[in-house]
């Protein structure tokens, strides 16, 4: 463990990270733990203004300057072209924004998490001298991280799977991804407990806060195909698009309300005890979700979102799926049928749950931040 007060020797940090929470909520964590480490060092992030960024690094305590930046859209309509053009002429623009708030802040470390946002200043970081490292959170690595591996000095992943996707200067280091403690220290018995589930095998389901429809539907099949039978639990998170599951399950003769078995929910906001419960996890792949599963060592069904990009979700699941800790159901082969079979026969093999789990377990890299402030110092000591 780092505990050196001035751990990094620098006092100025610069962290981009932008778009979505797989990437902010990494970066957040990493400044919390060189805050709670150095309460003296300055950070700044740098983030987009129609960004999630916007709200959540101002809510955790941190100063953000914003810088105009897109992506380039893949479609050829005539409004993707447009706003292609438009992209080019921001990434001119981002990168001399970009140049100010580095020359006027003075990092002596610069940190990117992914997102458009971290190409720019990143780039320009490395151009200035400044010391610079990425996280890629993702077994794929997305775009922008691809390009900046051949110039930063230090590339920290969470799973060695997307190294081979990579070019970097110098060899990438195994870090993976911040988890919130609760995750590791959650009881299944207790959670079971305040949850106010019996021995029963609890499968645990969710498609992300906004639901995804796929996951929506085929839940429905399997919680009206087993509910009545009694011999398993289910939390099932719809999501805001999915309100419509609870009056589904009732036209189905499961109304939610009438069986103590089934609970349905629009979001789960204690996962970490909700996950810690349950017997069976269907989800998502999102970076962050199966760092979580590996934490608390749970065998999953893993539904890889088909609408990110480079497909990442789907490599995500295969590093589970591969050391036999997880099964994956594509959504195009997704139906209510096949994922009744596909729970039925897990839950016929409790030997074979737990084994997945177990394996699941093996995966996690309990010390992820120390990993990272360790490469960080390596990489702030060399300069």
């Amino acid at each position: 463990c780092i505990r050196d007060s001035n751990m990094l020797k620098a006092k100025r940090i610069l962290i981009a990270a932008g778009g979505t929470g797989g990437h902010i909520n990494p970066a957040l964590s990493v400044a919390g733990y060189i805050r709670s480490q150095d309460p003296t060092a300055e950070i700044l992030f740098v983030g987009t203004a129609d960004k999630m960024e916007a709200k959540l690094v101002p809510q955790a305590g941190y100063p953000i300057k914003m810088i105009d930046i897109s992506g380039f859209r893949r479609d050829l309509s005539p409004a993707g072209i447009v706003h292609n053009i438009k992209t080019v002429s921001k990434m001119f623009k981002s990168s001399s924004q970009a140049k100010k708030i580095i020359e006027d802040f003075k990092p002596e470390l610069a940190i990117g998490f992914g997102g458009y946002v971290s190409g720019p200043v990143i780039r320009m970081a490395a151009k200035l001298g400044v010391p610079t490292a990425i996280h890629e959170q993702n077994a794929y690595p997305g775009v922008t991280n691809k390009t900046l591996a051949k110039q930063v000095d230090a590339v920290m992943l969470t799973s060695m799977a997307a190294e081979k996707y990579l070019e970097p200067k110098n060899p990438c280091v195994l870090t993976g991804l911040p988890v919130r403690a609760e995750f590791f220290t959650a009881d299944k018995e207790h959670s079971r407990l305040e949850l106010g589930v019996d021995s029963r095998p609890l499968i645990l389901s969710s498609g992300g806060s906004l639901g995804a429809e796929p996951i929506n539907r085929a839940m429905v099949e399997l919680i009206a195909a087993r509910a009545p039978k009694g011999d398993c639990c289910f939390i099932h998170a719809t999501g805001h698009s999915g309100t419509w599951v609870a009056d589904e399950l009732k036209k189905r003769g499961v109304d939610p309300d009438k069986f103590e078995n089934v609970t349905i929910r629009e979001y789960i906001d204690d996962m970490s005890r909700c996950m810690a419960a349950c017997d069976l996890f269907i989800n998502r792949a999102g970076a962050s979700t199966l760092s979580e599963i590996e934490a608390l060592g749970k065998p999953s069904i893993l539904i890889p979102s088909p609408y990110v990009a480079e497909n990442h979700q789907y490599h995500n699941a295969m590093t589970l799926v591969e050391k036999n800790a997880a099964v994956v159901i594509e959504e195009k082969d997704l139906t209510g049928e096949k994922l009744v079979g596909t729970v039925a026969n897990l839950l016929a093999q409790p030997g074979k749950l737990a084994e997945m789990g177990r394996n699941a377990r093996s995966l996690s890299v309990d010390d992820s931040l120390d990993r990272i402030a360790a490469a960080l110092m390596k990489l702030v000591q060399k300069h």
